[in-house]
């Protein structure tokens, strides 16, 4: 991500449970309410090091009920399961965009090894059936966004 870019736009879609995140540099990222939740970067959920953070299950149906800017660098988003702490600042928002891929199906792979069973269907999966890209980055070449060939690896 280039230092600088920063959202230009945020929307909010509850009934499809997505947070929609326009960046200047044109990258564009439809991101799961539930993936927001599972990577929430509280002290709860992350703990204060990789051996205390917390795995989060049971969030399928889990949607976002407020956001609120905070300062010109981050949102604070409001939870319907009661979660509100953590600050998704810009830099991270898009780093859970660009890398959602490898991000997902490392939480999926924790989860299984957990033996917990997701009971909804995969909210990436549901998009792409309705034909929307989860991650639409700039072409270096000033051609519109594309899906990228391959995410970076968390």
């Amino acid at each position: 991500m280039d230092q600088r870019a920063r959202p230009t736009e945020i929307n909010l879609h509850q009934k499809s449970r997505l947070l929609e995140v326009t960046f200047d540099d044109g990258a564009r990222f439809r991101l799961p309410c539930e993936y927001l939740r599972v990577y929430s970067p509280s002290a709860e959920v992350r703990g204060h090091s990789p051996s205390t953070a917390k795995l989060q299950v049971k969030k399928e149906e889990v949607n976002i009920t407020d956001l609120q800017q905070v300062g010109s660098y981050a949102v604070k988003i409001f939870f319907d399961d009661g979660h509100k702490s953590g600050l998704y600042d810009w830099d991270y928002l898009y780093k859970l965009g660009r890398a959602w891929q490898p991000f997902w199906f490392d939480y999926l792979e924790k989860i299984g090894a957990a033996g917990y069973t997701r009971t909804a269907p995969d909210p990436f999966e549901t998009m792409k059936a309705r034909g929307e890209s989860p991650s639409e980055l700039p072409d270096r070449t000033g051609a519109s966004p594309t899906e990228p060939a391959e995410e970076p690896t968390p």
